[in-house]
């Protein structure tokens, strides 16, 4: 279990991070750490860690040297074989380590072991990144931008690799990210922060509820599909799309069937985390 208690951040004059609430997170849980550059996200990583100093209490079930964490620049000795480093890193050799062996194995790093740190590419240099993090079977394991300069391929294929590493698991996960779709499969809570401050805080069905409704319908802003905005509730939404609120299944008809009857495509979706932060945030600002 880790609990953060009214947590703030100074650094000198500017305040950081000031979470203003109470922050539970219970053994097993996936959190995904949400919001823009700057939001306060790797700040509150370094907090749990005790690498900055802060206000407030953070309550934790271990020390903070037995957390694993993967941090956005990791860098290696560039001289020596991948395989060198990792056994250094290990403590012995890879044919004596089952765990390591399963992981090199899952993420399909075999052809990386000859290579050396500069010629791995970002990728690869990632999923050696997670195999020494995840080798270490920490209760805890905290991710900071674990996808940051990779193509969009790329990003997917390692988030589903990770997700599916942590499915039969019950390891409790930290992972800040601003690309909010690769958390889709992972996480089943979310923590929104803006400027340092806590927007919300929850499981990801129960925000999405209280912000978006039952479910969502999104297209594109057209002549036709503006006409029905004056008749159903809109949500906020990117400047191209309209996003239809619907709070229970007979609104959620009547509005494709208007759509499919004028031609008009349409995604739905009764968990998108994007617009939820988006009314998220406009109701946030909105109350203070």
């Amino acid at each position: 279990m880790l609990r953060l208690e009214d947590v703030q951040v100074r650094f000198k004059s500017k305040l950081a991070l000031d979470l203003g609430r109470d922050i539970e997170i219970l053994d097993g849980d996936r959190v995904g750490i949400i919001g823009s550059n700057g939001a306060g996200k790797t700040t509150l990583l370094k907090a749990v860690l005790g690498m900055v100093n802060y206000r407030g209490k953070i309550v934790r079930d271990i020390s903070p040297e037995k957390i694993a964490v993967h941090m956005q620049q990791n860098d290696y000795i560039e001289t020596v074989p991948i395989r060198i480093i990792l056994e250094m890193i290990i403590g012995g050799p890879i044919k004596e380590n089952p765990l390591v062996q399963e992981m090199i194995q899952f993420f399909e790093f075999e052809e990386c072991l000859k290579k050396r740190w500069k010629h791995l590419s970002g990728g690869q240099k990632q999923r050696l990144t997670l195999i020494l993090v995840l080798c270490q079977e920490s209760p805890l394991t905290l991710f900071d931008e674990v996808t940051s300069g990779l193509d969009f391929e790329t990003r997917q294929r390692l988030m589903d690799k990770l997700s599916e590493w942590y499915a039969q698991r019950q390891s409790t996960v930290l992972i800040t990210s601003h690309y909010y779709a690769e958390l889709d499969n992972l996480v089943n809570k979310i923590l929104f922060l803006d400027n340092g401050k806590v927007i919300d805080y929850g499981k990801r069905e129960e925000l999405f509820r209280k912000y978006c409704g039952n479910a969502i319908i999104i297209c594109d802003r057209t002549d036709l599909s503006q006409t029905l905005e004056k008749k159903h509730s809109v949500l906020h939404g990117p400047i191209n799309k309209i996003v239809f609120g619907c709070q229970n299944e007979e609104e959620e008809s009547q509005i494709t069937k208007k759509l499919s009857q004028n031609n008009i495509n349409y995604r739905r979706s009764n968990n998108d985390i994007e617009i939820m932060t988006i009314n998220a945030k406009a109701a946030f600002y909105k109350e203070v």
